[in-house]
């Protein structure tokens, strides 16, 4: 019987590889936490059932290029030979128009369970790479190079898992999903400096949108901004948005948003008369001790010391 629970939202989900193997019309995966499915090889026996769905593992998909048929995301600055995409357990895949169809386009898509990562350092590392968080838009576009050394690893997988099972097989496999991050990792970084106009246009808007937060007094009766609202603003995820602000500025999302935060600060501060509960709860501190708090931290002064200054 399908262990493929249906949750009140709606979403299908897999608790186990097996389930996936099932819902895909494909046999039993060789290991029970790890599974490397060759969509060249199964195309025509899969049947993936539609809408969207939660895994319960970790999920690496190389997605080749169709003619525009395909969109997950690519402009006119992105390589074509096709991308990567990354889920994370527990997050909520398909179900959008945005999204890739996942019967039909993919040519390798890795499966792993954490469990299979459990007393290696991959476990807790596996949880920095931020583009497993990334949504279906997000996808990592590859050139004809990025290409060829991603399929390496993929084959290598796939040779490790169709080999013997002996004492040294979890420690390469291992190796092989470190590669592979590690790969992933410098092409994101690569991406984003391919991207550059285009995300220098995203930090002014950014910019923008902050001051219109503030300036606006949606900060009086909303609270403070968060990186969820501003991504979503965008258009990007909240992982997407830190990463690409990294490679812009050096900060993350949160650590940009309590710049301009404490930018603001200072204006009112020193522009204005206004209490320091009163400045507090423009920016959209719930309370001035929290305010006071977190300017010192970061201004070396409390807000009075720091008003004081221009007198």
């Amino acid at each position: 019987m399908l262990n493929m629970k249906k949750e009140g939202n709606s979403h299908h989900k897999f608790n186990s590889l097996s389930d996936a193997h099932r819902a895909l019309g494909l046999p039993q995966p060789r290991h029970p936490l790890i599974s490397l499915i060759n969509g060249e090889n199964n195309a025509a026996s899969m049947n993936m059932p539609s809408g969207s769905h939660v895994l319960n593992f970790y999920k690496i998909s190389y997605r080749p290029k169709y003619s525009g048929k395909v969109r997950y995301g690519q402009r006119y600055y992105d390589f074509a030979e096709g991308g990567l995409l990354f889920a994370c357990p527990g997050q909520v895949i398909g179900g959008n128009h945005n999204d890739v169809d996942v019967r039909s386009c993919f040519d390798y898509t890795l499966l792993i369970h954490p469990d299979f990562l459990w007393n290696y350092p991959l476990a807790k590392k596996i949880k920095q790479y931020g583009f497993f968080s990334y949504s279906a838009n997000e996808a990592l576009h590859l050139s004809e190079d990025e290409k060829a050394t991603i399929i390496s690893i993929f084959k290598m997988v796939e040779a490790e898992l169709n080999g013997r099972i002996d004492d040294f097989s979890q420690d390469i496999m291992i190796s092989h999903i470190e590669l592979l991050l590690n790969y992933a990792n410098r092409f994101y970084k690569r991406q984003f400096i391919t991207r550059k106009v285009i995300n220098n246009d995203l930090l002014l808007r950014l910019g923008d949108l902050l001051n219109d937060y503030f300036n606006n007094e949606t900060s009086a009766n909303q609270g403070l901004p968060t990186v969820q609202y501003l991504a979503g603003q965008l258009n990007l995820s909240p992982g997407y948005l830190s990463d690409m602000l990294r490679s812009l500025i050096g900060q993350s999302a949160q650590q940009y948003i309590h710049e301009k935060l404490i930018e603001k600060s200072k204006e009112l501060l020193s522009t204005t008369s206004l209490p320091v509960s009163q400045v507090a709860f423009q920016l959209g501190f719930e309370h001035s001790q929290s305010f006071s708090k977190f300017f010192k931290t970061k201004a070396r002064l409390s807000p009075l010391q720091f008003r004081q200054s221009f007198n």
